[in-house]
């Protein structure tokens, strides 16, 4: 499937920022799951100082706002033809040991209520079976968009809070599957939705990593399985590692940022 993708990111400031520095998390990358046809990056207000592959595999741009600016935009583009649609993203690893990504993270730290999650995976010989059990689960008790969460709320607030968004769901599954001793990670990317062009933000989901399987994909938001409407961008450990824009500035100013996202077939 071939799917066509816009996603522009502005910045605006109600004073001129003297310094701003962003990490840029925004290209796919090519594996037998995806084939990048077309990706470009354009950025106004700002210049891309240098590219490089971070620890887990995930493209990174550095963007420095212009001395002064008020605005900054960062727009990618492009087409990506994708060709899986089991959920396996199989046995593909990289520099990070599977065993780095049974560690806990401020954002990922279980605390009684995803303990108590986490007994849904019996390790008794169906972990594929009790992982799409724990999904619905999460679903069942973290009903999506029932509660206000923000970019840095941690995984059992978000439980505790009784609903969330994509992101806070993948981070109580990848929570609840280390507390069960299994390695698991946050991925983050596109997913083309079926009833709409233009979307609020890009979209986020888990992997675990099961014996004879590799990493197999779960997106707890809609039940299911990564299929081929769905697009990488990046993993990480949680939320913060995968995260599309990150940075620091210098002064005072005020920040308001506007997203547009548009998926198509």
């Amino acid at each position: 499937m071939k799917l066509h993708i816009t996603h522009t990111t502005k910045y605006t400031y109600d004073a001129p920022v003297s310094y701003g520095l962003q990490q840029v998390r925004l290209t796919p990358t090519n594996s037998k799951h995806q084939t990048v046809s077309e990706w470009n990056v354009a950025i106004s207000g700002g210049a891309q100082e240098l590219a490089f592959t971070d620890q887990y595999g995930n493209h990174t741009l550095l963007v420095q706002a212009n001395p002064g600016a008020t605005e900054v935009s960062v727009q990618v583009a492009g087409t990506v033809e994708t060709h899986t649609s089991n959920g396996i993203f199989g046995k593909v690893y990289g520099i990070a040991p599977l065993w780095h990504f049974t560690q806990s993270t401020p954002r990922t730290a279980a605390g009684a209520g995803i303990r108590k999650l986490s007994k849904t995976i019996k390790r008794d010989g169906d972990t594929l079976g009790d992982l799409h059990a724990l999904s619905k689960e999460i679903l069942e008790v973290v009903p999506y968009g029932q509660a206000d969460t923000f970019a840095v709320t941690p995984a059992e607030k978000a439980l505790a809070a009784g609903g969330g968004v994509c992101q806070d769901h993948a981070q109580i599954f990848v929570s609840a599957a280390r507390a069960a001793g299994l390695p698991a990670r946050y991925v983050s990317g596109y997913l083309m939705m079926n009833d709409r062009v233009d979307q609020d933000a890009s979209h986020a989901w888990a992997e675990v990593h099961i014996d004879g399987l590799g990493w197999v994909g779960f997106d707890v938001s809609n039940g299911i399985s990564p299929d081929e409407r769905y697009v990488r961008i990046a993993t990480g450990l949680d939320s913060r590692d995968t995260a599309p824009i990150t940075g620091v500035r210098l002064g005072s100013a005020n920040e308001s940022m506007i997203v547009s996202l548009q998926i198509q077939q």
